[in-house]
């Protein structure tokens, strides 16, 4: 930090109120709401805050505006003088304190978080935090809980309403996670915390308060698949026409793309979505885009997105290469079907980032050729996988090889 940031008074303070409102807050936060001249919060919180600190004179309190980014626009007109946001529990997690740090450096904030209720959430549940799975569903799909399904795991699904429990034990019964426990813990920390346990499965219990943690102790029923975030999906895991990547190409061409975090993959021509569906849950952040023309594998690709956990899949209807124009540059490509088309690939290694991989398979002979062409241009690697599996012949068993693949890995240089 430069000397004229340190000389530089942090103006705005970030205060994490839990349900138990000012009864839990530190000296210091106290302090801060004591002597600011304006505090932001939400309806609820400058309410428990005027249960117990009646405004000042010329304190100033207002409720956020909607959309938020008018209330951040709104904040910032008051850059230097003492000004309070109210946030629940720990307001960098997943809270408004990351938010103004995209605005604000973070010589200008103070931040004081409170226990957050994902730390209360654990406790109640005697969970050690390190081995629990967060997943947001507040302004966010609940499908995303699907990519962390798995024995054993441990999730706190922090609740958009009081129906979010309703749905999470519908959904993943459907997954076939039916026997897993679910506690939803309401009001945490406050005098009304109430606790509610069940089975999905037989979850009948009516909704409670709307400021819930939900707990998920996932058992699997007996008939549910084994699904790794680890490539190479089963088969059986997506829904689709013949037009799917099978596993054991889908595992060697995922090792091969090298998903990394926060990385962007184009998948072209992508079937039912079965490569970027692999690639958004093999590492955090991911970002992918389906591009697909047949509207019959469009809407595959938006269930399996779904199904699988990675709602966030971008979908884009169109044939390459005009469907690829101005999409967000590409860190990894995989062409799995149209690369015979003119200009797809042209298009494909144009917008592909250097240091960035691009992969396309071949199952045809002309595009098999086209492959050798590329190589003989570009460089690269070619492989070839061939695959037999085990299948009844006669009263014995013998080798059904399915067709070969032809591989092509390129990386671009500068």
């Amino acid at each position: 930090m430069n000397s004229s940031a340190i000389d530089t008074p942090a103006w705005l303070t970030v205060v994490g109120m839990g349900a138990d409102g000012w009864r839990g807050l530190t000296d210091d936060a106290r302090h801060a709401l004591t002597t600011a001249a304006l505090i932001f919060g939400g309806e609820r919180h400058l309410t428990l805050l005027a249960e117990h600190l009646p405004a000042r004179p010329g304190q100033q309190r207002r409720a956020w505006l909607c959309p938020f980014q008018l209330a951040v626009e709104k904040l910032l007109t008051y850059r230097g003088q003492p000004v309070c946001v109210l946030a629940s529990g720990d307001p960098l997690w997943f809270g408004v304190a990351g938010t103004l740090l995209n605005h604000l450096p973070l010589h200008e904030l103070r931040i004081v978080p409170a226990p957050s209720a994902l730390t209360l959430a654990a406790a109640r549940m005697g969970w050690a935090l390190q081995t629990v799975t967060v997943i947001a569903a507040h302004g966010r799909p609940l499908t995303k809980v699907n990519l962390h399904l798995a024995a054993g795991a441990r999730l706190l699904v922090l609740a958009a309403d009081a129906q979010t429990a309703a749905q999470l034990a519908a959904q993943v019964t459907e997954r076939e996670f039916g026997a897993s426990r679910l506690t939803v813990l309401e009001e945490l920390g406050g005098s009304a915390e109430c606790r509610v346990d069940g089975i999905a499965a037989t979850w009948a219990q009516p909704p409670g308060a709307a400021l819930n943690v939900i707990a998920l102790d996932c058992v699997a029923d007996a008939t549910a698949l084994r699904l790794s975030r680890r490539a190479g999906l089963p088969d059986a895991a997506f829904q689709h026409d013949g037009q799917l990547t099978k596993r054991d190409v889908r595992a060697v061409t995922l090792a091969r793309l090298a998903p990394q975090p926060g990385q962007l993959l184009w998948d072209v021509g992508a079937g039912c979505g079965s490569i970027g569906i692999e690639w958004l849950r093999a590492a955090d952040n991911c970002r992918a885009i389906a591009i697909e023309a047949d509207a019959a594998r469009l809407a595959l690709i938006a269930a399996n997105a779904q199904a699988l956990g990675v709602p966030e899949l971008q979908i884009v209807a169109g044939r390459a290469p005009e469907a690829l124009i101005d999409l967000t540059a590409p860190d990894a490509i995989f062409i799995g079907g149209g690369l015979t088309t003119a200009g797809v690939f042209d298009s494909c290694w144009a917008a592909l980032k250097v240091g960035g991989c691009l992969i396309a398979n071949a199952v045809t002979l002309q595009t098999e050729a086209e492959l050798v062409r590329l190589h003989g241009e570009y460089g690269g690697e070619l492989t070839r996988l061939s695959i037999a599996h085990a299948a009844p012949l006669g009263k014995f068993t013998g080798w059904r090889s399915a067709m070969p693949i032809t591989l092509y890995e390129v990386w671009k240089s500068a």
